[in-house]
């Protein structure tokens, strides 16, 4: 049984105690930085700052909180900025060039300061055992059994006191005031401590935003953007040909999946099948994945498509792409995203300050109890296209309801000081959609709000434009007094929809000039290796860096094909029925170079097909010799879908390699 908390009259006395006793809250304290260890800190000093486990005395003892300042000047300013991370959980410190790029315009008369919270990164980072092993058992169970392990010091890793750490940072290195940069979870902990302190704020810069009471427990806001979201994403005719309304076929096929989940195959890095399935959870969380990842939400809406029409295999690859498990890699465990969320603290957090509907106090049975009622109450409509079901299944309602609370319930008022604010909102975030962006902006009259298209979560890292970086440049041009923030220019969508895959040969277009099978195959192999581009980029994404050298990927219908940093060597793949591509294409600067392709297959017409950056495809097929101009070509179309044209192919020419994309989560 967890310790009672100690009186209210003892919690200020030990937090009175602690703070004289650790120095951490003193106004002016000198902090003694030295230079950063590595390449990549080149600039930054680094120093530690030691603060309470709990400044209400639910622990004793202390955290060291590592922390980094990269100066303006040869001395250091009135102001600096702070960069907070998502999550809860993520590390900041491995960011510091992103974040020293992202936000120089900024940077030019003020220092940066950049620290792992407290229980991540380089900050005494929190571990659990129970989560650690954790099985596949109760998560429930794994959730109790981890906040036992931690014991009372639970209720020290909260927003509350992440914002006690930032102002004990503050009067330690001597700043007047802040700036506040902020980014998902990041967003909250700058608007918590903006209304604690609203005194030592110059302005705030949030990023993808989360409610200063933190996300809805239901995720409400989530369900409700996915049609503005999926409209954006088939704006100006771009689903034509796939889908006339994709909101529609998402509901169409969850009320199938309710019934029985969606089975089909997949093909791994060795050319093996595997069985697959797919239910009403695992669809949203490709729909979420598309947050940070629109590779992925490109292959949406025609991979529900062919689901809806008993092909189901689109589908259940790009699952397996959201999941990491594409492409294989050496030692044959899943891609690991580039971010460090510390599991422990985002459970504990989480747990800690959800505004979970149901009272604090009461045991787990009451709890998921009050919660059932409260999601039962919800109109039907809150959770279109999914449903109430799926909203509890994909919650941390049913995990978090055994987690006994340490810290008290959260007292914020979410009176937000009236300062320079520059909010940025991706118009393709569910995460932390738009409305979360116009309820913070409610609040602070002078805030600028600038919805970014065509972008999603962590809008600064996820924007392929310019408009955020010109929004942050605009925005501290001249200091920062609401300098006006221009809308984002009109353009086209650098990831927009992929055409139908076409079940057989006989579904692709014929190339102008050349008849006959010959004709269906060479539409084919190129249809093939825009479909691998496609699998790479969006592998690529999803890791968020650089793929190692021996991934490789399994042709939708077999086959495979092999990346390494000198070569992609292709053994029989298959994106099209009956149409096998091998080969192997020489790689130079990231870029494949040309190569000649052996076709072989049941449904092809044999022979070779010369290939590379260039625009002229050459080559023989069944007999017949062809000097094709790509742009010629016009790409997959299923039945009397449009297709696509040249452009996906001039825009995205085998681009195996990406540059690395930090992103703050």
């Amino acid at each position: 049984m967890p310790r009672r908390a100690p009186t209210l009259l003892l919690a200020a006395v030990l937090a009175l105690c602690c703070s004289a006793l650790f120095g951490v809250a003193s106004a002016g304290a000198a902090l003694s930085f030295v230079p950063c260890a590595g390449a990549s800190a080149a600039g930054f000093e680094c120093t530690t700052v030691p603060v309470p486990v709990s400044r209400t005395g639910l622990a004793a003892g202390t955290l060291s909180l590592s922390l980094e300042r990269k100066q303006a000047g040869p001395t250091q300013s009135g102001t600096a900025v702070v960069a907070l991370a998502g999550g809860p959980g993520q590390a900041a410190l491995p960011l510091g060039e992103f974040i020293a790029k992202a936000l120089a315009p900024a940077l030019g008369t003020r220092d940066l300061l950049l620290f792992d919270q407290r229980g991540t990164g380089a900050s005494d980072p929190l571990g659990c055992g129970a989560l650690s092993s954790f099985g596949g058992g109760s998560a429930s169970q794994a959730f109790e059994r981890c906040a036992l392990e931690i014991g009372p010091a639970r209720g020290g890793y909260t927003t509350q006191e992440s914002v006690e750490d930032i102002e004990a940072i503050r009067q330690a290195a001597g700043y007047e005031k802040l700036v506040l940069y902020g980014t998902s979870y990041g967003t909250k902990v700058a608007e918590e401590y903006a209304e604690r302190y609203p005194q030592n704020v110059e302005a705030l810069v949030l990023d993808s935003v989360v409610p200063p009471n933190g996300p809805e427990p239901f995720s409400l806001p989530t369900f409700q953007a996915i049609s503005s979201v999926l409209g954006e994403l088939c704006s100006n005719n771009a689903c034509t040909g796939i889908t006339t309304n994709p909101v529609a076929d998402i509901a169409t096929l969850t009320a199938r999946l309710r019934k029985r989940p969606l089975s089909g195959s997949v093909y791994d890095g060795s050319g093996h099948r595997h069985n697959a399935t797919l239910n009403e959870s695992g669809l949203l969380g490709i729909l979420e994945a598309g947050d940070l990842n629109p590779a992925l939400r490109a292959l949406l809406p025609a991979a529900v498509r062919s689901a809806l029409s008993n092909y189901p295999d689109p589908l259940l690859r790009l699952e397996a792409l959201a999941e990491g498990l594409i492409p294989s890699v050496p030692g044959g465990h899943a891609v690991e995203e580039s971010a460090e969320i510390d599991e422990a603290l985002y459970v504990t957090t989480t747990c800690e300050e959800m505004p979970f509907p149901w009272q604090r106090s009461a045991p787990a049975t009451t709890r998921l109890a009050e919660a059932t009622a409260a999601l039962q109450a919800l109109p039907s409509a809150d959770f279109y296209p999914f449903d109430a079901t799926t909203a509890l299944d994909n919650s941390l309602i049913s995990a978090c309801a055994g987690w006994p609370d340490a810290s008290a319930a959260s007292a914020q008022t979410g009176v937000l000081p009236n300062v320079p604010a520059l909010i940025l909102s991706g118009a393709q975030d569910l995460r932390t959609p738009t409305s979360n962006a116009l309820q913070v902006a409610a609040k602070i009259p002078d805030a600028q709000l600038l919805l970014v298209p065509y972008t999603g979560h962590s809008v600064i890292g996820s924007d392929f434009g310019d408009c955020a970086s010109l929004a942050v440049a605009a925005f501290f041009s001249g200091g920062v007094a609401g300098h006006p923030i221009l809308p984002c220019a009109s353009g086209a969508n650098p990831f927009a929809p992929t055409p139908l895959t076409p079940t057989k040969l006989a579904y692709v277009h014929p190339v102008p000039g050349l008849s006959g099978r010959p004709s269906l195959t060479l539409t084919a192999v190129l249809d093939t290796i825009v479909d691998l581009n496609r699998q790479v980029v969006g592998a690529t994404l999803q890791a968020d860096a650089q793929l190692p050298s021996g991934s490789s990927f399994g042709g939708l219908r077999g086959g495979y094909a092999k990346l390494s940093t000198s070569k992609l060597a292709l053994t029989r793949f298959t994106f099209i029925p009956g149409v096998e591509l091998s080969g192997t294409f020489p790689v130079s600067k990231g870029q494949l170079q040309t190569t000649t392709l052996q076709i072989t297959g049941s449904s092809a017409a044999h022979g070779i097909v010369h290939v590379g950056s260039g625009k002229q495809v050459t080559g023989t097929l069944g007999g017949k010799r062809f000097n094709v101009n790509i742009a010629k070509v016009k790409l997959s179309r299923s039945g009397t879908g449009t297709g696509a044209s040249e452009v996906e192919w001039s825009s995205t020419p085998l681009a195996f390699a990406l540059p690395q994309l930090s992103r703050l989560r």
